[in-house]
């Protein structure tokens, strides 16, 4: 039976380590392989006990829910009690007979070897893509070329997308005639992407996987050279159909192990900075690259150029090899006592992300809502809220009056592409809400927010936050944000300057509300207003400031009359 890969979620992940071998028994949830997103790493347990006879994936592989991950025999106890009655007990007469059978077998492939001409009338067959798990995704890498001879399952396209990097697999073995798509083309599920022809081998090679289960070949050696023409013929064949494939597979994970270890991610940041990934040690488990590997090389390599002054100011750009290294302080006379802290793996996993910040023109604008009369109604409506279980937060008017802004204003619910020359614009608001947590900042997503009214959006407030705080935010629960909101609810403060969420274009901070004198020209007096202050930061490649304050100042209009909404 084979064990599959639960639900992961994500759409994809890479299989990291394996850590199980052929023959290991097993028991129900032992842990099997490591797999690996560039949001987490999940151990996934076996789902049945039994003998593993099968690996049916490799380090560095894609695999989503469902992927087959190891076959196991069920009954591995009854089959080892079998196996050694039957060594026990087996005669010189069996081994013969052994021999006997297998000379017939491989005088077998013999008539075999003249049949590969219907394998040559086969037509080419076009494939599509499988599901991508997105509308569309970009070809970022083509592997395999024309007149390549694939095997079923190796990877032959790299497709990317906001959300991962997926690597697609060959859909057949045969011979590559034709590819349909190239580097740079978007394509979307289902769409043909490669005509393959069948392997004119494939029926000399049909007989490997009867002669694979070669648990004993040395013991059978012997009776094989007896018939030297025959069995010299089919095990070359045999070997032809294995062999070659093993080697390849070990050097596909020595090649990982060694100089491009790497997940998907991680490989497109070595793209953007323009790094050759088989010059950078990976500092992770097995030598594995991970980002900030990258961006020490680009340290190292910048420190250790000739030309200083250049190299500090492009270092300044990048935000990673301009600051010097920390002094020695170790004289504690100088510096005193020090003590070391190791950052939590949150902040860790964090600080790659908020580097990308500055690559990004970003400018902030500023300006102040008077939610007095929202604050009233949330008053009159948190009672019987409260009566079903829910917390009703001014979070809740904000989110909703957000994310109706930003569908009259979709330039704020864009990306950037990657050249530069086109804006990406979303069509449903996913509204990520940071939140404060021990170990740091994490930010969860509300879905289709611009759909929801303010019960259902105030219910997943309350239920992102308490996942947050208890670690339980699944991987789908963070990702896919189109605009980010970073509430400093009471915490104090008047403004701040929130750090754009690349590839987001912006994001909206918001401050402790104040009663502040505001002047009311028709009763000729100053008035106690609730005053919430805004600060909106954007990427200004994609957003001039004519722009910020048109949006800004809308907001605070909706955010002092949500009745506005529903006109």
């Amino acid at each position: 039976m084979e064990i599959l890969a639960p639900d992961l979620g994500v759409d994809s992940a890479e299989v990291s380590e394996i850590m199980v071998s052929v023959g290991d028994v097993i028991t129900e949830d032992d842990n099997i392989v490591l797999l690996e997103s560039d949001k987490a790493s999940v151990e996934v347990p076996a789902s049945a006990a039994g003998k593993v006879t099968k690996i049916l994936v490799n380090v560095g592989d894609q695999v989503s829910e469902g992927s087959a991950l190891i076959e196991i025999s069920a009954n591995a106890g009854a089959e080892q009690e079998a196996s050694t009655e039957n060594a026990e007990t087996k005669t010189n007469a069996d081994t013969q007979a052994e021999s006997a059978e297998q000379s017939q077998e491989s005088d077998a492939p013999v008539e075999t070897e003249q049949q590969p001409t219907a394998p040559a009338e086969a037509s080419a067959q076009t494939y599509g893509l499988p599901d991508i798990g997105v509308d569309e995704a970009q070809v970022a890498e083509v592997m395999v070329n024309v007149g390549d001879e694939v095997e079923a399952e190796q990877s032959i396209l790299l497709i990317e997308s906001d959300k991962a990097s997926v690597e697609v697999p060959a859909p057949a073995t045969g011979k590559v005639e034709k590819i349909l798509v190239q580097a740079g083309d978007t394509v979307t599920n289902g769409q043909d992407f490669i005509v393959i022809v069948g392997s004119s081998g494939s029926a000399s090679t049909a007989p490997a996987p009867e002669q694979t289960p070669v648990e004993k070949p040395a013991a059978k050696a012997e009776p094989e050279s007896s018939k030297p023409a025959p069995t010299k013929a089919a095990p070359t064949s045999a070997s032809q159909a294995s062999a070659p494939i093993q080697k390849l597979t070990e050097a596909q994970v020595n090649e990982k192990l060694t100089e491009v270890y790497a997940g998907p991610a991680v490989r497109k940041l070595a793209r953007q900075l323009g790094v050759d990934i088989t010059q950078v040690s990976g500092s992770a488990v097995n030598q594995r690259i991970i980002k900030e590997d990258v961006f020490a090389y680009v340290k190292a390599q910048m420190s250790n150029s000739a030309s200083a002054q250049p190299v500090a100011s492009a270092g300044n750009v990048t935000g990673y090899s301009g600051l010097p290294n920390l002094p020695d302080m170790s004289k504690t006379d100088i510096w005193g006592e020090i003590e070391t802290q190791d950052l939590s793996r949150l902040q860790k996993v964090s600080i790659p992300q908020l580097n990308y910040n500055t690559y990004l023109p970003q400018v902030t604008q500023f300006d102040l809502s008077d939610i007095t009369e929202t604050e009233k109604l949330r008053g009159e409506l948190k009672g019987d809220f409260k009566k079903q279980g829910i917390g009703l937060t001014i979070l809740a008017f904000i989110v909703k009056a957000t994310a109706y802004a930003l569908m009259q204003h979709p330039k704020f619910n864009s990306h950037l592409s990657d050249d530069n020359t086109q804006l990406i614009v979303r069509k449903t608001v996913n509204m990520g809400i940071a939140v404060a947590t021990d170990d740091g900042l994490i930010v969860p997503v509300i879905k289709d927010a611009q759909s929801k009214g303010i019960k259902q959006i105030a219910i997943e407030i309350g239920e992102l936050a308490a996942k947050a705080r208890d670690k339980k935010l699944g991987a789908k629960d963070l990702q896919g944000a189109s605009f980010t909101i970073s509430s400093q609810g009471n915490l104090g403060g008047t403004y701040f300057t929130p750090l754009v969420n690349w590839p987001q274009v912006g994001i909206l901070g918001i401050s402790e509300a104040t009663m502040q004198p505001r002047w009311n020209a028709d009763k000729q007096s100053f008035e106690p207003r609730l005053m919430l202050p805004l600060s909106l930061s954007y990427d200004h490649r994609v957003i001039n400031g004519a722009d910020a304050a048109v949006f800004t100042r809308y907001l605070a209009t909706l955010l002092a009359d949500p009745r506005r909404i529903l006109l």
